[in-house]
């Protein structure tokens, strides 16, 4: 089954509000197997919206239209899918009384215009919205299903996982299940990753393969599609293990997994406790790790020693250290993370130092990094020399961060 996504409003196309609707869209239905082709975003015009449906209906199976559906003059959608079916518009009585009912409770007027969102095309499936006041339906045109879903994302989200995609896993098949698991990798490109996984991207089709790149990380989507969840989930192993074989080494996680996720659970699991110095990265290490629940079990504390001063006062950092190897290089970030591991008492001491530009710092380019990680067996550190602007730098840094501790393990022997 493929599908398109219609996206009805002036305001996106003015620029007013991002279309995240249709990226949340892209995804949903890509886990349950359903290719989208196209997105279009259109105004709110009746004869545009026409000729875009007219031109979907003759080249795909799913149309999601999403938007239009409120109660002022220029929510058309309903209004246009209508005129295309040749199918009249009625009232949908639950939808209708929850509008009168809302209204009611807060003691508002309702003008007439309002029960315009009630309205459904004779013939659909009607999608009641649990959370706002226009319903959604779904209606065959020629050989095409419109789905049509209310613009505001709390509102759609919540019609498409609760109703719709029940809707349409029954339309694909009724028994077949479509299973989907999303590898994560770090430390690797999206082109390189591809490459060593090409052989498999090319021969499966069942499980399907999609690999992206997102925020300096590439996933790795994985779509089974069989008669129970045990076998869909029988085959995605499978395929996982063969991808595994050729980049494992990069994966960190599953599904919803961040690196800020694993690295607590990792130091959680092995009883450690760490402290953090920062100094290009300004915190934001120590704020990733204290977001995470149970923080408290092994975060100890951190201290952001930006100038060379902050570095001598509070770290104890030797003057002469820094005056002969600057406060961007090896020596620096690891009396850092050895001093602010002595400071707080931890097992283990993470430091971050560099230049993150725009201009250089110490005659040391933007992006050129330093991290290092104390632990009880000793001390090791990375050189990176990253790329783009000064956010990305200190944000990808982080992340190195949580990555290098991952993989190093530093309660293991043979590491530290």
């Amino acid at each position: 089954m493929n599908a398109e996504i219609v996206a009805v409003g002036s305001e996106l196309l003015l620029g007013q509000i991002a279309d995240t609707n249709s990226q949340f869209l892209s995804a949903e239905l890509a886990g349950i197997g359903i290719n989208v082709y196209r997105h279009t975003v259109i105004g709110d015009n009746k004869g545009r919206l026409t000729q875009v449906l007219k031109e979907v209906s003759e080249r795909t199976d799913v149309a999601i239209i999403s938007g239009g559906l409120g109660p002022t003059e220029d929510d058309i959608t309903k209004e246009v899918v209508s005129n295309l079916t040749a199918a009249p518009l009625l009232y949908h009585g639950p939808t209708l009384k929850n509008i009168e009912t809302f209204f009611q409770k807060r003691g508002l007027h309702m003008s007439p215009n309002n029960k315009k969102q009630a309205h459904y095309v004779e013939g659909s499936d009607v999608f009641f919205n649990d959370v706002g006041l226009a319903c959604g339906m779904a209606i065959s045109y020629r050989d095409t299903l419109f789905i049509l879903l209310p613009g505001p994302p709390r509102e759609l989200k919540a019609m498409f996982v609760e109703k719709v995609k029940p809707y349409l896993l029954q339309k694909l098949g009724g028994s077949s299940i479509v299973h989907s698991r999303v590898l994560r990798f770090f430390g690797i490109g999206e082109s390189l990753l591809e490459e060593k996984i090409l052989d498999i991207i090319r021969t499966q089709s069942n499980p399907t393969v999609a690999p992206l790149a997102v925020d300096g990380e590439v996933t790795v989507r994985l779509t089974a599609k069989a008669a129970t969840k045990e076998e869909a989930i029988q085959l995605i192993d499978e395929l996982e293990q063969k991808i595994k074989e050729k980049v494992g080494h990069f994966m960190y996680g599953v599904d919803e997994d961040t690196l800020p996720l694993q690295t607590a659970r990792y130091l959680k699991e092995n009883n450690l406790t760490i402290a953090v110095a920062e100094s290009l990265t300004g915190g934001w290490f120590s704020k990733i790790l204290v977001d995470m629940p149970g923080a408290s079990a092994f975060f100890e504390g951190s201290t952001t020693v930006y100038s060379k001063e902050a570095k001598e006062n509070i770290l104890s950092i030797d003057r002469q250290l820094l005056d002969q190897y600057g406060t961007v290089s090896k020596e620096c970030a690891e009396s850092m993370a050895i001093q602010v591991r002595q400071l707080f008492g931890t097992d283990i001491g993470i430091s971050f130092t560099g230049s993150a530009g725009p201009e250089a710092l110490e005659g040391k380019k933007p992006g050129t990094v330093w991290i290092s990680i104390a632990g009880p067996k000793g001390t090791r550190s990375h050189h990176l020399q990253l790329s783009g602007g000064r956010g990305q730098i200190r944000r990808l840094a982080v992340y190195y961060g949580c990555w290098f501790l991952l993989k190093e393990k530093v309660v293991t022997n043979d590491v530290l």
